[in-house]
Protein backbone atom coordinates (compact mmCIF):
# COMPACT_ATOMS: atom_id res chain seq x y z
CA UNK A 1 0.00 0.00 0.00
CA UNK A 2 2.77 2.11 -1.16
CA UNK A 3 0.24 4.99 -2.38
CA UNK A 4 -0.81 5.14 1.78
CA UNK A 5 3.03 6.40 2.58
CA UNK A 6 2.65 8.79 0.01
CA UNK A 7 -0.67 10.43 1.52
CA UNK A 8 0.66 10.83 5.02
CA UNK A 9 4.43 11.00 4.58
CA UNK A 10 5.52 14.68 6.03
CA UNK A 11 1.26 14.84 6.59
CA UNK A 12 1.72 15.37 10.04
CA UNK A 13 3.65 16.19 12.66
CA UNK A 14 4.51 13.89 15.89
CA UNK A 15 2.98 15.23 18.97
CA UNK A 16 5.25 17.06 21.61
CA UNK A 17 5.49 16.06 24.71
CA UNK A 18 2.51 16.73 26.80
CA UNK A 19 3.80 18.84 29.23
CA UNK A 20 4.35 21.46 26.27
CA UNK A 21 1.18 22.02 25.26
CA UNK A 22 -0.77 21.97 28.61
CA UNK A 23 0.05 25.25 29.47
CA UNK A 24 -2.20 27.08 26.70
CA UNK A 25 -5.39 24.70 27.37
CA UNK A 26 -7.84 23.51 29.70
CA UNK A 27 -7.13 20.09 31.07
CA UNK A 28 -9.84 17.45 30.99
CA UNK A 29 -9.86 15.17 34.37
CA UNK A 30 -11.38 12.43 33.91
CA UNK A 31 -14.94 12.95 35.60
CA UNK A 32 -15.82 11.49 39.03
CA UNK A 33 -18.39 8.37 38.71
CA UNK A 34 -20.79 7.02 40.74
CA UNK A 35 -21.97 3.58 40.23
CA UNK A 36 -25.29 2.20 41.54
CA UNK A 37 -27.12 -1.30 41.21
CA UNK A 38 -30.91 -1.02 40.69
CA UNK A 39 -32.39 -3.08 43.61
CA UNK A 40 -35.99 -5.49 42.71
CA UNK A 41 -37.80 -2.82 45.00
CA UNK A 42 -36.44 0.47 42.29
CA UNK A 43 -37.34 -2.08 39.00
CA UNK A 44 -40.04 -0.83 36.90
CA UNK A 45 -39.16 3.00 37.09
CA UNK A 46 -38.13 4.65 34.22
CA UNK A 47 -34.48 6.23 34.23
CA UNK A 48 -35.64 9.50 34.75
CA UNK A 49 -37.49 8.99 37.70
CA UNK A 50 -34.63 6.40 39.23
CA UNK A 51 -32.39 9.25 39.26
CA UNK A 52 -34.60 12.12 40.13
CA UNK A 53 -35.07 10.09 43.23
CA UNK A 54 -31.59 9.30 43.93
CA UNK A 55 -29.83 12.26 43.14
CA UNK A 56 -32.89 14.90 44.60
CA UNK A 57 -33.23 16.27 41.11
CA UNK A 58 -36.39 17.80 39.03
CA UNK A 59 -38.05 15.80 36.60
CA UNK A 60 -36.19 18.41 33.72
CA UNK A 61 -32.53 18.25 35.59
CA UNK A 62 -32.71 14.65 35.40
CA UNK A 63 -34.02 14.93 31.54
CA UNK A 64 -30.74 17.14 31.22
CA UNK A 65 -28.46 14.79 32.75
CA UNK A 66 -29.38 12.34 30.47
CA UNK A 67 -29.46 14.68 27.64
CA UNK A 68 -26.16 15.48 28.23
CA UNK A 69 -25.19 11.64 27.35
CA UNK A 70 -22.80 11.33 30.17
CA UNK A 71 -24.41 8.52 32.31
CA UNK A 72 -23.99 4.87 31.19
CA UNK A 73 -26.17 1.66 31.80
CA UNK A 74 -24.50 -1.43 31.77
CA UNK A 75 -21.71 -0.19 30.17
CA UNK A 76 -23.60 1.76 27.21
CA UNK A 77 -24.15 5.49 27.19
CA UNK A 78 -28.30 6.13 28.12
CA UNK A 79 -30.24 8.78 27.34
CA UNK A 80 -33.74 7.71 27.06
CA UNK A 81 -35.49 9.51 29.93
CA UNK A 82 -38.92 6.37 29.72
CA UNK A 83 -36.52 3.70 29.71
CA UNK A 84 -37.59 1.30 31.76
CA UNK A 85 -34.95 0.08 34.69
CA UNK A 86 -34.39 -3.76 35.75
CA UNK A 87 -33.45 -5.84 39.14
CA UNK A 88 -29.00 -5.26 38.50
CA UNK A 89 -28.92 -3.01 36.37
CA UNK A 90 -25.60 -0.59 36.91
CA UNK A 91 -25.89 2.52 36.47
CA UNK A 92 -22.67 4.59 36.24
CA UNK A 93 -23.55 8.60 36.92
CA UNK A 94 -21.23 11.44 36.93
CA UNK A 95 -21.03 12.93 40.71
CA UNK A 96 -21.62 16.39 39.97
CA UNK A 97 -21.81 18.58 36.16
CA UNK A 98 -19.34 20.99 36.20
CA UNK A 99 -19.99 24.33 34.88
CA UNK A 100 -18.60 24.45 31.26
CA UNK A 101 -15.98 27.03 31.09
CA UNK A 102 -15.11 29.19 28.51
CA UNK A 103 -13.16 28.14 25.63
CA UNK A 104 -9.75 28.45 25.37
CA UNK A 105 -8.27 31.23 23.48
CA UNK A 106 -8.09 30.32 19.32
CA UNK A 107 -4.21 30.72 18.23
CA UNK A 108 -3.44 32.27 14.79
CA UNK A 109 -1.18 29.11 12.88
CA UNK A 110 -1.53 31.18 9.68
CA UNK A 111 -2.29 35.06 9.00
CA UNK A 112 -2.21 35.91 4.86
CA UNK A 113 -3.59 38.07 2.39
CA UNK A 114 -6.54 36.19 1.62
CA UNK A 115 -6.85 33.60 4.68
CA UNK A 116 -6.49 32.94 8.38
CA UNK A 117 -5.85 29.44 9.82
CA UNK A 118 -7.10 29.11 13.30
CA UNK A 119 -6.38 26.23 15.55
CA UNK A 120 -9.97 25.86 17.27
CA UNK A 121 -10.53 24.70 20.21
CA UNK A 122 -12.79 22.07 21.01
CA UNK A 123 -16.48 22.98 22.83
CA UNK A 124 -17.62 26.27 19.97
CA UNK A 125 -19.11 26.04 17.14
CA UNK A 126 -17.09 26.96 13.29
CA UNK A 127 -19.19 29.45 12.42
CA UNK A 128 -22.50 31.25 13.05
CA UNK A 129 -23.64 33.19 16.17
CA UNK A 130 -21.32 33.07 19.13
CA UNK A 131 -18.86 30.89 17.03
CA UNK A 132 -14.95 31.23 16.39
CA UNK A 133 -15.46 32.78 13.24
CA UNK A 134 -17.64 35.60 14.80
CA UNK A 135 -15.07 35.62 17.83
CA UNK A 136 -12.60 35.99 15.25
CA UNK A 137 -14.32 38.85 13.19
CA UNK A 138 -14.51 40.81 16.45
CA UNK A 139 -10.82 40.26 17.94
CA UNK A 140 -8.98 40.47 14.35
CA UNK A 141 -11.32 43.12 13.14
CA UNK A 142 -12.40 41.52 9.81
CA UNK A 143 -15.45 42.01 9.44
CA UNK A 144 -15.86 39.94 6.10
CA UNK A 145 -14.20 36.67 7.82
CA UNK A 146 -15.97 33.77 6.73
CA UNK A 147 -15.33 29.95 8.05
CA UNK A 148 -14.51 27.78 4.83
CA UNK A 149 -15.21 24.71 6.34
CA UNK A 150 -16.41 22.69 9.42
CA UNK A 151 -15.83 21.32 12.25
CA UNK A 152 -17.69 19.87 14.84
CA UNK A 153 -18.27 21.88 17.75
CA UNK A 154 -16.33 19.36 19.93
CA UNK A 155 -13.26 18.59 16.91
CA UNK A 156 -10.46 20.66 17.70
CA UNK A 157 -7.38 22.02 15.48
CA UNK A 158 -7.18 23.45 11.65
CA UNK A 159 -10.49 25.69 11.03
CA UNK A 160 -9.96 27.54 7.29
CA UNK A 161 -11.52 31.10 7.03
CA UNK A 162 -11.42 33.46 4.05
CA UNK A 163 -11.14 36.79 4.51
CA UNK A 164 -12.88 38.16 1.68
CA UNK A 165 -16.13 36.43 -0.41
CA UNK A 166 -13.92 36.16 -3.67
CA UNK A 167 -11.34 34.34 -1.63
CA UNK A 168 -14.08 32.47 -0.01
CA UNK A 169 -15.66 31.29 -3.11
CA UNK A 170 -12.60 30.05 -4.36
CA UNK A 171 -11.23 27.99 -1.90
CA UNK A 172 -14.68 26.03 -1.47
CA UNK A 173 -13.86 25.02 -5.15
CA UNK A 174 -10.60 23.86 -4.03
CA UNK A 175 -12.58 21.83 -1.52
CA UNK A 176 -15.27 20.69 -4.28
CA UNK A 177 -11.88 19.40 -6.45
CA UNK A 178 -10.52 17.70 -3.31
CA UNK A 179 -7.14 19.95 -4.41
CA UNK A 180 -6.58 19.88 -0.11
CA UNK A 181 -5.09 17.30 2.28
CA UNK A 182 -6.58 17.05 5.69
CA UNK A 183 -5.00 14.68 8.50
CA UNK A 184 -6.41 14.56 11.72
CA UNK A 185 -5.76 12.29 14.97
CA UNK A 186 -7.93 10.81 16.68
CA UNK A 187 -7.65 8.03 19.57
CA UNK A 188 -10.10 5.18 19.37
CA UNK A 189 -11.01 2.02 20.85
CA UNK A 190 -9.57 -1.03 20.82
CA UNK A 191 -6.51 -2.57 19.11
CA UNK A 192 -7.10 -0.72 15.24
CA UNK A 193 -5.34 -3.21 13.00
CA UNK A 194 -2.18 -1.74 11.23
CA UNK A 195 0.07 -0.11 9.94
CA UNK A 196 -2.51 0.98 7.62
CA UNK A 197 -6.02 0.50 6.01
CA UNK A 198 -8.70 2.28 4.06
CA UNK A 199 -12.35 2.43 4.55
CA UNK A 200 -14.78 2.66 1.44
CA UNK A 201 -17.94 3.27 2.76
CA UNK A 202 -20.85 5.24 0.71
CA UNK A 203 -22.50 7.93 3.24
CA UNK A 204 -25.77 8.72 2.79
CA UNK A 205 -25.49 7.09 -1.22
CA UNK A 206 -22.09 8.73 -2.13
CA UNK A 207 -18.29 7.87 -2.02
CA UNK A 208 -16.45 7.99 1.16
CA UNK A 209 -12.55 7.07 1.36
CA UNK A 210 -10.84 7.30 5.22
CA UNK A 211 -6.92 6.11 4.65
CA UNK A 212 -6.03 5.28 8.07
CA UNK A 213 -2.29 5.06 9.94
CA UNK A 214 -1.79 3.70 13.19
CA UNK A 215 0.28 5.26 15.35
CA UNK A 216 0.53 3.70 18.64
CA UNK A 217 -2.16 1.04 19.48
CA UNK A 218 -2.84 -0.98 23.13
CA UNK A 219 -5.72 -3.47 23.37
CA UNK A 220 -7.20 -0.88 25.47
CA UNK A 221 -7.00 1.81 22.57
CA UNK A 222 -5.25 3.19 19.62
CA UNK A 223 -3.60 6.57 18.76
CA UNK A 224 -4.58 7.28 14.93
CA UNK A 225 -3.86 10.01 11.69
CA UNK A 226 -6.39 9.78 9.30
CA UNK A 227 -6.32 11.65 6.05
CA UNK A 228 -9.94 12.05 4.21
CA UNK A 229 -10.20 11.99 0.48
CA UNK A 230 -13.80 12.92 1.05
CA UNK A 231 -15.49 15.43 3.79
CA UNK A 232 -19.02 13.82 4.15
CA UNK A 233 -20.50 14.61 7.56
CA UNK A 234 -19.06 12.99 10.41
CA UNK A 235 -17.00 10.68 7.86
CA UNK A 236 -14.39 9.58 10.68
CA UNK A 237 -16.25 8.91 12.90
CA UNK A 238 -19.06 7.09 11.06
CA UNK A 239 -16.27 5.31 9.27
CA UNK A 240 -14.46 4.41 12.44
CA UNK A 241 -17.49 3.40 14.17
CA UNK A 242 -18.29 1.34 11.33
CA UNK A 243 -14.94 -0.99 11.80
CA UNK A 244 -15.91 -1.44 15.19
CA UNK A 245 -13.85 1.37 16.64
CA UNK A 246 -15.47 4.78 17.93
CA UNK A 247 -13.79 7.52 18.47
CA UNK A 248 -13.11 7.40 22.50
CA UNK A 249 -15.85 10.26 23.70
CA UNK A 250 -18.36 10.46 20.54
CA UNK A 251 -21.77 10.54 22.26
CA UNK A 252 -23.96 9.86 18.95
CA UNK A 253 -21.63 7.22 16.87
CA UNK A 254 -20.61 5.20 19.74
CA UNK A 255 -23.38 3.79 21.48
CA UNK A 256 -24.15 0.55 20.49
CA UNK A 257 -20.67 -0.37 22.20
CA UNK A 258 -20.27 -1.47 25.32
CA UNK A 259 -16.04 0.17 25.95
CA UNK A 260 -14.19 -1.05 29.11
CA UNK A 261 -14.54 1.49 32.88
CA UNK A 262 -11.49 3.19 30.99
CA UNK A 263 -13.01 4.82 28.61
CA UNK A 264 -16.48 5.23 29.34
CA UNK A 265 -16.15 8.62 30.64
CA UNK A 266 -14.17 11.04 28.53
CA UNK A 267 -16.03 13.99 28.04
CA UNK A 268 -15.89 15.10 24.10
CA UNK A 269 -15.04 12.89 21.17
CA UNK A 270 -11.18 12.72 20.89
CA UNK A 271 -10.58 13.47 17.46
CA UNK A 272 -8.18 16.99 16.17
CA UNK A 273 -8.19 18.29 12.50
CA UNK A 274 -4.05 18.62 12.73
CA UNK A 275 -2.90 19.17 9.32
CA UNK A 276 -4.14 21.13 6.54
CA UNK A 277 -2.15 21.91 3.21
CA UNK A 278 -3.59 23.39 -0.29
CA UNK A 279 -2.26 25.37 -2.83
CA UNK A 280 -3.30 29.32 -2.83
CA UNK A 281 -5.71 29.81 -5.63
CA UNK A 282 -4.30 33.14 -5.92
CA UNK A 283 -0.65 33.12 -6.29
CA UNK A 284 -0.13 29.78 -5.59
CA UNK A 285 1.76 29.63 -2.37
CA UNK A 286 1.20 26.42 -0.60
CA UNK A 287 0.05 26.61 2.82
CA UNK A 288 0.87 24.10 4.95
CA UNK A 289 -0.25 24.61 8.97
CA UNK A 290 0.46 22.46 11.68
CA UNK A 291 -2.14 22.12 15.42
CA UNK A 292 -0.50 20.96 17.93
CA UNK A 293 -3.12 18.77 19.95
CA UNK A 294 -4.77 20.38 22.68
CA UNK A 295 -4.16 19.52 26.20
CA UNK A 296 -6.79 16.86 26.88
CA UNK A 297 -6.13 15.10 23.86
CA UNK A 298 -1.93 14.67 25.16
CA UNK A 299 -3.30 14.27 28.66
CA UNK A 300 -6.23 11.14 27.32
CA UNK A 301 -3.12 9.64 25.10
CA UNK A 302 -0.68 9.77 28.32
CA UNK A 303 -3.41 7.86 30.34
CA UNK A 304 -3.76 5.47 28.06
CA UNK A 305 0.46 4.76 27.58
CA UNK A 306 -0.08 5.69 23.82
CA UNK A 307 2.21 7.84 22.01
Amino acid sequence: MAHLSHFFAGSHTRPRNPLEVFHAFRIIRPMQVRKCQVQKAQAGKSIQDFLGELLGLSRNKAKALLDSRLVHLNGRRIWMARHILQTGDVLEIPCQQQAPSSPARADILYDGPDYVVANKPAGCLSNGPESLEAELRRTMGISTLLAVHRLDRDTSGCLLLAKRQDAFDRAVEVFRQHRILKVYHAIAAGRVPGPEQIVEKPLEGEPAVTHIRVMDSSPLASHLSLKIETGRTHQIRRHLESIGHPVLGDKTYGLRHVLPPELRHIERQMLHAATLQFDSPFDGEKIRVNAPPPGDFSSCLKRLRLK
